[in-house]
């Protein structure tokens, strides 16, 4: 049974507000929205557990939609909106009249099912969400094996992640935790860290990346945290042949993971 909603004064509509906008209702409700029928769909695949599913028919393509309904199973409540409402409760201008509510995941270390020589990539402190979807849109692209964030200062479930990431979010198998929690995991799994430092650093170039790795980079503002100098088996350094000494976390982390994965025996 379809439920229908009309005004944007409804207290679902609110709640569903909230979830977009603040963090400490996605925190407490363990609950956030999902936009877009390729991000829901991504998200539907990686076993996430939707409980809304809000339409807008004047929005929506009519045969993506039915296909997207067809997945869903009988706890998922689906309520029809008018296209006031939908604007209401968007995040992305021109989406296409779909979003759903799902619970998250709680991406712990542990949960992570890796392979026998695994390649991470772990960023620190990424602050900004945009950094975080480009970073996601890499690691997919690159297929590595788990995405980690070591002390995250953004919600993982941000609308902007989710929007950044192009759905990324969805597709890599992705943990938080402290630095010393990180450090200590990729110790115990006989993960070698690599790290995007530039003091008695080795270019990136030279470095054996087909056993079992993590790369690591920092902010553009702050690097890395003195841990993970202690922590890492090798320093590493993009050489870079202008005036200014740094680059986007998210672009330095794409050279290194492909680099990484053309030792792997990548090819297109």
């Amino acid at each position: 049974m379809i439920k229908e909603i009309s005004s944007t004064q409804n207290p679902t509509v609110k709640q569903l507000v909230a979830l977009q906008e603040k963090s400490r209702i996605r925190r407490k409700t363990g609950e956030f929205l999902i936009e877009g029928v390729r991000e829901i769909n991504l998200a539907l695949d990686a076993g996430f557990q939707l409980t809304q599913l809000l339409f807008c028919s004047a929005i929506a393509d009519a045969e993506e939609l039915a296909a997207l309904q067809s997945k869903l199973s009988a706890e998922v409540t689906q309520i029809e909106v008018t296209e006031e409402v939908y604007k209401k409760i968007a995040y992305r201008s021109g989406t296409e009249g779909i979003i759903a509510s799902a619970k998250a995941k709680k991406n712990t270390l542990s949960a992570l099912d890796l392979p026998k020589n695994p390649l991470i990539m772990v960023a620190e402190a990424p602050e900004k969400p945009g950094n975080i979807g480009a970073l996601l849109r890499t690691a997919d692209a690159a297929g590595v094996d788990a995405f980690i964030l070591a002390n995250p200062r953004t919600d993982l479930y941000n609308p902007n992640i989710i929007r950044s990431s192009v759905g990324g979010l969805f597709t890599v198998p992705v943990a938080t935790g402290s630095t010393q929690e990180v450090i200590d995991f990729l110790k115990q799994k006989n993960i070698a860290i690599y790290t995007a430092i530039l003091q008695e650093a080795i270019s990136y170039e030279k470095q054996d990346f087909t056993t079992a790795s993590a790369l690591v980079v920092g902010t553009e503002a702050d690097g890395l945290s003195e841990a993970w100098r202690a922590a890492a088996k090798q320093n590493i350094i993009i050489p870079m042949q202008g005036r200014l000494d740094s680059m986007n976390v998210s672009v330095a982390a794409a050279i290194l993971i492909f680099e990484a994965r053309r030792q792997r025996g990548f090819t297109l």
